[in-house]
């Protein structure tokens, strides 16, 4: 539970930060920002599979380019839903998708427990 909630803040934080970089990315507050960051992970669970499913040719042919397109369309639909949160125009949209994957990233990087090990490699041998 932790986890979801450390993410969740750290794409709150990554969108503030993305606002900051675009004029047409506008968010009126903390619960716009929050609500965002919450519409943001439920639309990139439910729908994005799906669109990337739709849109799979498409990506292919654009060597996985067009996933930036469909990253752009699920911060748009966010916007959408959300009040207090507004993203103008479709070049905003997806420089302002590419900004916040990187600031999503870099903050996830700098957020995370180093003290767990990631992978366990066990070994087996034959006796």
């Amino acid at each position: 539970m932790n986890g979801l909630l450390l993410r969740w803040l750290t794409t709150a934080v990554a969108i503030w930060l993305t606002s900051l970089m675009f004029s047409g990315i506008r968010v009126s507050g903390l619960v716009a920002i929050l609500l965002a960051s919450l519409a943001l992970a439920v639309l990139n669970t439910l729908v994005r599979p799906l669109l990337l499913l739709v849109t799979l040719p498409l990506t292919i042919v654009t060597l996985g380019l067009f996933v930036f397109v469909v990253n752009a369309v699920m911060l748009k639909l966010a916007a959408s839903i959300v009040p207090g949160f507004a993203v103008v125009g479709f070049w905003t949209a997806l420089f302002g998708a590419i900004a916040l994957s990187v600031l999503n990233m870099l903050l996830s990087a700098l957020l995370r427990d180093r003290s767990r090990p990631e992978y366990v490699y066990i070994e087996h041998r034959r006796v």
